[in-house]
């Protein structure tokens, strides 16, 4: 492709090149596109040179970064040209202008089609070129058959047939229709004995497409490709410019053997074994080398062949040989091998029965867990936790304790998970399991989640003989000066349950457990004081007999807290205080906790959750989906000796592996689980309610702290009734929140989320985003501008959804040219509540610096929120009929920043809520009504209250109703994220227990609204 002879465009360019800023350059690139519009317009008077001159031209500015915008025709016009010059530049530029949605190729199908069944090579090359490149589905429908036919034509010439393989497999990803499954089956077999090299590779590329949509198709295909890796592992008729670095063809090589790992199995005993002598012959003939070049080639058809050999479950030598091979890499200087090496450790354990070969690596594995690359220290601890079990589980373990001293902070919530994990299934006692547990809590605090010490707490309530053990474990870490709120959390509950069985030992007594646990009090958060006050609850009635002064001592705290802000804290505080002083019914009340019912760990799910895997759907990804998982269950009476039990109390029972689809079902119906058991009222006596404040129940496979339901009675001899009516507040469910996965804390806002636009400047770039909502879909927009007179390379935008949403971005392009904008759809659409944000991951090079920045976008709960006005009369019904205490929830909210009212009602119709004025008579309080979309719960009505206290504007009572649970919690949160004074980034505090409810009040009437309002609540 010569262009000296086109003077114009060499003095053009030379033009170009001499500008000595970006204005220079793009006044000269106007005046010239000018100059070719005017010529354009006599088309008539161009010459076939000057056409093809500016077509160059229009394609070098089109390089340049700038808009081209016309002479569309004239390009695709040169692709009819009968000579080659003219038709060899129609094609270039039209394959790098045009996209499959353009019109214009609508005019050249027939034209392209002529080259391609016509008898010049050349012309054939060029057509399937610019359809290989361009693709669409017009030109699958219309072209697919005569590419065929080139494909499998033997009088065609190799480089016509390698371009035929490769435009039908751009076709074929388009459009899968256009390959006949029953009528090419024999055709691919045949391509598969082709004897050239560069065909036998494109046609591989098309197979490996093929079998990985319908395998069982293209049986006949696998023999041939058994045969093909054979010829070229003994190196027979390989041509040397198919050897690379001495390896035969390495690309050809990785196709074959990514191909065959789509067929379940090979049953052919021949190919089985012919197989088998190849995988044996790369596995021996591969070794760590200093060219580098060698190295990455025979690498890649290495670890191919070890995915190969674990797909087709090899006989246990050859595993023997692979682990082996594997360990060496281990072991070696160079970090990728070493990476790749416990990579594919770690696979093998996913689909083979190699925990005992690779044991013999444990050492070099724990080594790999002090590299500084971090990398490998996370491959390090995933296949130390994979090749975990009985016989190493405690040496693990304990080195897994020993590393959280030094991890840094970005592994350490997965390594303490991890070690609780493996501590609970295979524990060789339980006393060893609770000594591991108290030790995560005690050294990694801040990263060891509440399901952690929910769960050491279930083992201990279920296991009698474990009681005393795990309480003075407890009773010793609170002699530690400091620390964590955890463990004091742990330890209060284990005391206040089980402390009564140490009373005979030194330090044990009452009075000395109590002063011990409220040494900690005046430092611990809210939530540990609920858990306190329970502990002094039952500390006080285990003591036998009475001892006034530690009574004195409790009850002074009691009444301290029942004007507390919190009412969870102030309801504890009244309801304990009012038990303590009727003496036996605070036993009755405050029995010991029942035992757990046996469920799957919610920790083995949490692990399996925060997995992220973005490898492709391979064979040995879809196979390790399908095997088992296990699960501890705990018996009623194991030993705490610190012995093994016997088999009957600590057992691994295999369960199948929960999908999405699994997890979701169980979401969906989480709140018809059980309660607690209930103790059935004696005869002739009080009703005895399980009143319990730190009850553990398990929702959703996850395990929570929450109070118990607290059965009602219409016994005068109920002892609560008198205590809880004029206090009792509907508080919101337990629900637990899901924040999205995968996300960076530090996430820098673009906006404020509340506005319906964003903007984030920088010295070189301006992000921009408009937006269009309608019910649960959103249309938006995203304007990516380059202030700079560099243009921006490599930039990358790509969407972090959080699983209520379904987003898909439109593609972006790689630069972004200077002082230029970019526009790219993203289509949006809402599955269910939340409050979770999605983020833009975007990044770009900017000079020699990489630049990469994660981006909130202001796609929230109100933008699928419609403000809608209700009268009384279509208001209260709606409100009345929601009585289920999931559906209508309140909450007592501190904190709120001070505003008047007309303030308030503008933030609320900022938030899509319309105020809907004359439905509270009280002057001071708001009601608002708003309709929520989305897809599980299309067209969804909410209602809202507020009532302020005039005398103290920082808190309110806010009570949101609606349809759905879900969307009711979520929206309570979101409205109170909003009159609170809070970081954006701030975890929202766990939701409140379930309270009794107010007794029935007196009939309102319409005529006051709101006492109607009040005797609904």
């Amino acid at each position: 492709m010569a262009l000296s002879g086109m003077r114009g465009l060499s003095v053009f360019i030379s033009d170009i090149r001499n500008c000595h800023n970006k204005e220079q350059e793009r006044l000269r690139v106007d005046k010239e596109l000018g100059n070719i519009r005017t010529r354009f317009k006599n088309e008539k008077g161009l010459s076939p040179y000057e056409k093809k001159k500016y077509v160059w031209k229009m394609l070098y500015i089109y390089m340049l970064g700038y808009d081209v915008d016309f002479g569309h025709m004239e390009t695709v016009s040169l692709i009819s040209a009968p000579k080659y010059p003219e038709k060899q530049v129609g094609y270039i530029v039209t394959s790098c202008l045009l996209n499959e949605n353009n019109d214009f190729l609508r005019m050249v199908i027939n034209t392209v089609r002529n080259d391609i069944i016509g008898r010049n090579e050349t012309f054939q090359c060029l057509a399937l070129t610019m359809v290989g490149n361009i693709g669409g589905k017009e030109f699958s429908e219309s072209l697919a058959p005569d590419v065929q036919k080139l494909l499998i034509s033997s009088s065609c010439r190799p480089v016509v047939r390698k371009k035929a393989a490769l435009c039908l497999l751009r076709l074929y990803r388009k459009n899968p229709d256009v390959v006949n499954i029953d009528g090419w089956a024999d055709r691919m077999a045949q391509l598969l004995d082709e004897r050239d090299l560069g065909v036998l590779t494109s046609v591989m590329s098309l197979f490996v497409s093929l079998v990985s949509n319908n395998a069982e198709a293209y049986w006949n295909c696998l023999p041939k490709c058994v045969r093909i890796l054979e010829r070229l592992a003994r190196n027979q008729d390989i041509p040397q410019e198919y050897t690379y670095y001495g390896i035969p063809s390495p690309w050809l090589q990785v196709k074959t053997m990514r191909a065959l790992q789509y067929f379940p199995t090979i049953e052919d005993p021949n190919a089985r074994r012919a197989l088998f002598e190849v995988l044996q012959r790369i596995l021996m003939g591969t070794d760590v080398v200093k060219n580098v070049n060698k190295n990455n080639a025979s690498h890649a058809v290495l670890f191919e062949a070890l995915a190969l050999v674990m797909h087709l479950d090899a006989e246990k030598e050859m595993m023997s040989q692979c682990v082996a091979l594997l360990g060496k890499f281990i072991a070696v200087r160079e970090p990728n091998i070493r990476y790749l090496g416990l990579e594919n450790m770690t696979r093998m354990l996913l689909v083979t029965d190699v925990q005992d070969i690779i044991k013999r690596h444990q050492a070099q594995i724990i080594t790999s867990l002090k590299d500084p690359d971090i990398s490998i220290r996370r491959r390090a601890l995933d296949l130390l936790y994979g090749m975990c079990d009985v016989t190493n589980a405690k040496e693990i373990v304990e080195e897994l304790l020993q590393y959280l001293n030094t991890a840094e902070f970005a592994m350490r919530e997965e390594l303490s998970l991890k070690a609780a994990i493996l501590a609970e299934k295979f524990a060789p006692g339980l006393s060893w399991y609770v000594d591991v547990i108290l030790q995560l809590i005690d050294k990694a605090g801040d990263f060891v989640s509440d399901d952690i010490w929910y769960r050491v707490v279930q083992f201990v309530t279920n296991n009698e003989d474990l009681q005393p053990y795990a309480a003075a474990k407890a009773r010793e870490y609170l002699d530690k000066p400091a620390i964590h709120e955890t463990m004091v959390k742990v330890s209060a509950y284990l005391l206040g349950e089980y402390g009564h069985l140490l009373a005979r030992r030194p330090g044990c007594s009452p009075k000395e457990l109590f002063a011990i646990i409220n040494d900690k009090l005046p430092t611990v958060s809210t939530s540990t004081v609920a858990i306190l006050l329970s502990t002094y609850a039952k500390i006080l009635m285990h003591t036998q007999p009475p001892d006034v002064g530690l009574q004195q001592q409790i009850l002074t705290i009691f009444k301290k807290y029942e004007s507390y802000i919190d009412v969870e804290i102030q309801q504890r505080a009244v309801e304990y205080f009012e038990l303590s002083r009727k003496g036996s019914a605070l036993a009755d009340v405050l029995a010991e906790m029942p035992k757990f019912p046996e469920r799957e760990s919610a920790l083995l799910k949490k692990a399996e959750d925060a997995e992220v895997d973005t490898a492709e759907q391979s064979a040995i990804k879809l196979r390790s989906q399908q095997q088992t998982s296990s699960a501890l269950v705990i018996a009623d009476h194991p030993s705490a000796n610190g012995s093994a039990p016997a088999a009957n109390h600590l057992t691994l029972v295999k369960m199948p592996s929960q999908t999405v689809s699994d997890i979701q079902e169980s979401s969906a119906t989480y709140e018809e689980a059980p309660n607690p058991p209930v103790e059935a009222p004696k005869e002739n006596g009080p009703v005895e309610v399980e009143s319990n404040a730190t009850n553990i129940t398990e929702i959703n496979n996850e395990i929570k702290v929450e109070p118990p339901s607290t059965s009602r009675s219409t016994s005068p001899a109920d002892l609560l009734a008198d205590l809880l009516g004029p206090l009792a507040i509907e508080a919101p469910p337990a629900v637990e929140q899901h924040p999205a996965q995968g996300l960076d804390t530090n996430q820098s806002p673009v906006g404020d989320l509340a506005l319906a636009t964003l903007e984030d400047q920088s010295n070189s770039v301006q992000i921009g985003l408009k937006a269009e909502w309608r019910a649960h879909h959103g249309r938006l927009v995203l304007f990516l501008g380059n202030k700079n007179t560099s243009p921006l390379m490599s930039v990358r935008a790509l969407i972090l959804p959080p699983s209520h949403l379904k987003m898909e971005l439109s593609s972006v392009p790689d630069t972004i040219p200077p002082r230029a904008q970019v526009q790219v759809p993203l289509e949006v659409a809402n599955l269910r509540a939340s409050r979770d944000v999605a983020v833009l991951d975007f990044s770009y090079t900017f000079g020699t610096a990489l630049v990469d920045a994660k981006l909130r976008l202001p796609v929230v709960l109100n933008k699928f929120l419609q403000p809608i006005t209700l009268t009384p009369d279509e208001f209260f019904p709606q409100w009345k009929a929601l009585t289920v205490h999931s559906l209508k929830v309140q909450e007592v909210v501190k904190g709120v920043k001070p505003m008047p009212l007309p303030e308030m009602t503008n933030l609320f119709l900022s938030l899509h809520l319309a105020v809907a004025p004359g439905l509270d008579n009280n002057p001071n309080n708001l009601v608002a009504c708003t309709t929520f979309f989305s897809e599980a719960t299309r067209a969804m009505l909410c209602l809202i209250r507020v009532e302020t206290d005039p005398q103290d504007r920082t808190q309110l009572r806010l009570t949101v109703a609606s349809g759905d649970q879900y969307l009711t919690f979520e929206l309570k949160e979101f409205i109170k994220e909003h009159l609170i004074d809070i970081p954006r980034t701030q975890a929202a505090p766990p939701p409140a227990a379930v309270q009794p409810q107010l007794p029935a009040a007196a009939p309102a009437t319409y005529n006051d609204p709101g006492a109607m309002l009040a005797g609904l609540l």
